[in-house]
């Protein structure tokens, strides 16, 4: 029997603390051969992420069935209130089904979805959400410029430049020489000599930002996840063209951008830390107190993702992508 009403039901419609949320994955299920120093690289990720985060942006953290070391320091940084929440799964289930999952979970407009190797820098989080805010239907920010992903899924931002909804230019932009360089080595490519090659640069309302991205670490908005991602569970561990049909297809479908940050604001980290990383976490930490006092309010753009035929969504994106590559050679 029940007695007297929850006095919940009372209560006002609840408000959203933030407009924007973090999501780092994390399976490590030993601390032996591949993931032998992978725990320290995620204690990197992670706090790099507690540090240059404001209260704008909340942290959750995916278990997909991590070793106890994992979880002990999980609990320790949840009771320092570091991050603000924790999603265990006992059993791997796959790295894009415990992020679509998080995602779809969470109330926020921004979902940034990362992998556990990434190292955050003073102001990622701002110079993304300025992206947004400038520029109109941004499906997707990365904070890691990659001039190599111009070409990839972006039919859906080359058809904005070829309509004038953005001025489009190439640009040399010597400052992101060296972190380009890291990137390109943790993703096992070449680095490049020349710090004056040309990036695929788009400009509004005054703000730059770059054409394409990867997927190890993406800015969405909340809209794709109930939309253009698919609905059924993806059923893989990880790979197998996971990240293509959960992420990149569907940002692509969705006649939104795919863009990054016109300056290089995190790092693919790979296995191992190295010292230079620890060099830029002794930068974030000095600047940390600027971090929290810097919270502000973002005023975002409506964004309604299109859902086209198949036919004609694949007809379009073979036009665009021929007429930009004519024009903007």
């Amino acid at each position: 029997m029940r007695v007297g009403m929850n006095p919940q039901k009372q209560s006002k419609k609840i408000q959203l603390d933030c407009q924007h949320r973090l999501i780092i994955i994390v399976f490590i299920p030993s601390l032996e051969g591949y993931y032998k120093d992978v725990l320290e690289v995620f204690k990197l990720c992670l706090e790099s992420a507690i540090i240059t985060t404001n209260s704008n942006c909340a942290i959750t953290v995916v278990n997909n069935a991590s070793c106890e070391e994992v979880n002990t320091y999980l609990k320790k940084k949840l009771d320092e209130n570091g991050i603000d929440t924790i999603i265990h799964h006992k059993k791997n289930i796959g790295k894009i089904d415990a992020l679509i999952g998080a995602a779809r979970a969470s109330r926020e407009p921004i979902i940034t979805i990362s992998d556990v190797d990434i190292l955050f820098k003073y102001g990622w989080q701002q110079s993304v959400e300025t992206v947004f805010e400038n520029f109109k239907d941004t499906a997707s920010v990365s904070p890691i410029p990659a001039r190599m992903f111009k070409n990839y899924e972006t039919y859906s931002t080359f058809e904005k430049v070829l309509l004038g909804k953005v001025k489009f230019s190439y640009e040399s932009i010597p400052q992101n020489h060296d972190d380009y360089n890291k990137y390109l080595l943790s993703t096992h490519n070449e680095e490049e000599s020349d710090k004056n090659l040309k990036w695929p640069v788009i400009t509004s309302n005054g703000r730059k930002a770059i054409i394409g991205s990867g997927h190890q670490i993406l800015s969405m908005r909340r809209e794709l996840f109930f939309t253009t991602v698919p609905i059924e569970p993806s059923l893989i561990l990880v790979g197998n063209r996971s990240e293509y049909n959960y992420c990149d297809d569907p940002i692509n479908y969705s006649g939104g951008m795919r863009l990054a940050t016109y300056n290089n604001m995190a790092y693919h980290m790979g296995n191992t830390v190295e010292d230079w990383m620890l060099q830029i976490q002794k930068d974030n930490i000095s600047k940390g107190e600027q971090v929290k006092e810097g919270s502000k309010k973002i005023d975002l753009p409506s964004f309604k993702p299109r859902t086209p035929n198949r036919t004609l969504y694949k007809l379009r994106k073979r036009v665009s992508n021929r007429l930009f590559n004519i024009i903007y050679k």
